[in-house]
């Protein structure tokens, strides 16, 4: 048996739910000049936090049975729902048409910082309550983009039926912003059902006012807690697990690869420190690349 009675290398299904965003990545070739042209790399590529973590455990060995069945749910505009769809291989889609434009985030890279000029679009209009029971059950992943057009009861409604369907269910907040936005005790409340928060260390000190990793772990009174700590690795519950080696190209979406490396060992009944070291090399692969996903779009071109 694995962590908390689960048998290691089940195959439980898990429904990642969240934003989709239209990323156009710049990589400037030096300082951004002022009032002239600066000559940089700029690439056209599907993002969004939630979806770039279905895209990475979609390509993480669909015939591995450590890894059961990947859904996602998020809102894209009614043109693009076949293109989206199309862009996440390996894994079930439950895209939702709305009247909005599809979200767009212009994603300025400087070295391993990255800078976001965003918008939401169609993500603000994400019905939580629309979720079908039969996609519970399993494992539920959320981010915190998706409390971001409301007070969070939809969020904190969505937790319940999970758990009440039997899932676990793990919160990745997605920006400091959205933790202001919404106040700290509040984003507290919502996600107070979840098993497991993996956040960047930012967000964790946002969410606790502490500044050192070991205090901001402790203070949340959640089953598990990661920080990512970028370059530092991660620490998991107090634990120090080292970074994967890498040359870092594109930083964006690194958190989100690394909570699909993660996911794919936890829900599985993994502990917690391999679970991390295995999000640890889906980050350093996701960094090597321009994009938040996967380069290749065959399902299964990923071992976990």
């Amino acid at each position: 048996m694995g962590r908390d009675g689960v048998s290691a290398g089940a195959g439980r299904k898990i429904l990642v739910v969240g934003d989709v965003i239209d990323d156009i990545v710049v990589i400037p070739s030096g300082p951004i000049l002022p009032d002239t042209d600066t000559p940089s790399t700029i690439r056209r590529v599907a993002g969004g936090s939630a979806a770039n973590t279905a895209a990475w455990l979609g390509a993480i060995g669909r015939t591995v049975s450590s890894v059961g069945p990947v859904s996602f749910v998020g809102a894209v505009a009614a043109s693009d729902l076949d293109r989206h769809a199309a862009l996440l291989p390996g894994v079930q889609t439950r895209l939702q048409p709305v009247d909005a434009p599809t979200g767009t985030i212009v994603v300025v890279v400087d070295g391993d910082r990255r800078s976001l000029l965003t918008d939401r679009g169609a993500n603000t209009l994400l019905d939580l309550d629309a979720i079908g029971d039969d996609l519970l059950g399993g494992h539920v992943h959320l981010t915190g983009h998706t409390m971001a057009a409301s007070d969070g009861a939809a969020f904190e409604r969505l937790i319940r039926r999970a758990k009440g369907a039997g899932s676990t269910v793990s919160v990745n907040p997605g920006s400091v912003s959205y933790i202001a936005a919404l106040g700290a005790a509040r984003f507290l409340a919502v996600i107070a059902g979840a098993d497991l928060l993996i956040a960047t260390l930012a967000e964790g000190q946002a969410l606790t006012g502490l500044v050192e990793p070991g205090e901001v772990c402790a203070a949340l009174d959640i089953a598990t807690v990661v920080l990512t700590l970028g370059r530092d690795g991660a620490m998991v519950d107090g634990v120090r697990v080292a970074a994967a080696s890498a040359t870092v190209v594109d930083p964006t979406g690194a958190g989100d690869a690394f909570c699909a490396g993660f996911l794919a060992r936890w829900a599985a009944g993994s502990d917690d420190i391999t679970a991390a070291r295995f999000g640890a090399e889906i980050a350093a692969r996701s960094v090597a690349i321009v994009g938040g996903r996967p380069l290749s779009r065959r399902p299964g071109a990923l071992s976990a």
